[in-house]
């Protein structure tokens, strides 16, 4: 794991350094955050920035945001300056780390941030056959096409395969082509020279240069227009690249893995992705299967996102009830494993106790039953009280004749009595955005109902 430090902080940033190296991770430092800008625009890459926060950490995090240039950041500060902390959160630090650093603290940060992407989960007799072929072509230097619905695990898998090449030691960089604009996405590959086009406001170094001696990812290649596909295919053919802007080209020594959900061999019939590219990205396809085609691995994988997000609240370990697991195990689970981990998380804040109970699994937009259709009403309610519609129906039968409406407004509130007041978790479990949850609390408050105090001082004043 890569981490950039980046500040002063008389000293302490040199104990902060060397405890993350004692846990494996390759520390580099730089003093401000121009400097700190300018080394990730070239290339130098990172998994994690750790910033004092007397710096400019807004005017980073903003910059970072507005060049594309996706990395966690988390402050850093000495003493126990609450005030800064909130204003690094506001600013978009993911956490706010205080200093003198403990050992402990910054494991678990580096941990957090290594688990996110190395942790791979498979139990069931279908996945045996795809990692014993992923570990046998992992040492060739071969590109590796990863093909699955989404949500199946398919950078995972991507990650499994740079882990165990001979290219393990260098980095792994991942570009989400369905995630940038058409017209960005040439820059974000190849990179750029300052000046090239509007908004080129300093030399940039592309995907293929920041991955350079080590394995590139290309997420959901399907998406990619044509006319950039034959400049990706003449990079793979002859190894080099030209920044957009640039007078000459660039050599590369990279390994390419490509993934997509969609079949490519439809797109090319249908004349929206080139032949000639794909027999180059498919030298190896590794297919992975849907989670409900490896049920074995529902259990594990859900006693797994329990914990981690028990962990990440401060919650105690919650193991899941017989009754619970039957129910994960009845669903189709059309999300993959990304619905899985999403369900997990809600039912970890909404459990009332250890283990986790059936009514905490709160599968968003279904009932019990998967695929029964139901109102937005009917929904809710069963949300509220965690049973079957009918039993909802039967057992609180004032539900019935109310507005959808009230019903949410209800809902809302319980769920924030529940999180304690915590905007952030309650949203989590409600399945809309904290700022959708911020207008209606808002539009409560000015209607004169009483709304549950937010938790910490940054809620308080977002509410």
């Amino acid at each position: 794991m890569r981490l950039l430090i980046v500040g002063h902080l008389q000293g302490h940033i040199s104990t902060a350094g060397r405890l993350a190296s004692q846990r494996g991770a390759k520390v580099s430092h730089i003093e401000s955050v121009d400097g700190a800008l300018n080394a990730l625009r070239n290339g130098q890459g990172a998994d994690l920035v750790m910033c004092d926060v007397e710096m400019e950490i807004g005017r980073l995090i903003e910059s970072l945001r507005s060049e594309r240039i996706n990395v966690p950041v988390v402050a850093c500060g000495i003493g126990t300056d609450a005030g800064a902390a909130v204003r690094a959160i506001r600013a978009g630090a993911k956490e706010y780390i205080p200093l003198p650093p403990d050992a402990e603290l910054i494991a678990a940060v580096l941990q957090a941030v290594a688990e996110e992407d190395a942790t791979f989960i498979a139990q069931d007799p279908v996945m045996t056959p795809l990692l014993q072929m992923a570990e046998r072509i992992a040492a060739s230097d071969a590109s590796v096409f990863i093909t699955g619905e989404s949500g199946t695990g398919k950078e995972v898998m991507a990650r499994f395969v740079h882990r165990k090449s001979r290219r393990a030691s260098a980095c792994f960089v991942s570009l989400n082509c369905a995630a940038i604009p058409e017209n960005l996405l040439e820059s974000e590959l190849f990179g750029h020279e300052k000046g090239a086009f509007t908004g080129a406001v300093a030399r940039r170094i592309g995907k293929f240069e920041e991955a350079n001696g080590g394995t590139l990812l290309l997420d959901e290649i399907s998406e990619m227009d044509l006319r950039l596909q034959a400049k990706l295919l003449r990079a793979i053919q002859e190894r080099e690249i030209d920044r957009v802007g640039g007078s000459s080209p660039v050599k590369i020594d990279i390994r390419l893995i490509a993934t997509s959900n969609r079949n490519l061999e439809d797109e090319v019939r249908a004349k929206r992705f080139r032949e000639d590219l794909y027999y180059r990205l498919n030298v190896v396809n590794v297919p992975m299967p849907a989670l409900r085609d490896r049920p074995a691995d529902i259990m594990p994988l859900a006693t797994y996102f329990a914990k981690k997000y028990a962990t990440a609240n401060g919650l105690p370990d919650r193991p899941l009830s017989d009754g619970a697991l039957g129910r994960l195990q009845a669903h189709s689970w059309r999300g993959n494993v990304r619905e899985l981990e999403n369900t997990m998380h809600r039912a970890v804040l909404m459990a009332r106790s250890s283990p986790i109970e059936p009514e905490a699994i709160m599968i968003a937009g279904q009932g019990l039953v998967p695929d029964a259709p139901a109102s937005s009403a009917a929904l809710a309610a069963q949300a509220v009280i965690g049973k079957p519609m009918a039993a909802a129906t039967a057992s609180n039968p004032t539900l019935v004749g109310r507005t959808v409406a009230d019903v949410e407004r209800d809902l809302i509130i319980d769920t924030l009595h529940h999180c304690l007041g915590n905007r952030t978790h309650a949203a989590t479990i409600l399945g809309i955005s904290i700022r959708t949850l911020r207008n209606k609390l808002k539009q409560y408050n000015e209607s004169g109902i009483v709304v549950p105090p937010a938790v910490g001082e940054n809620e308080q004043a977002a509410t």
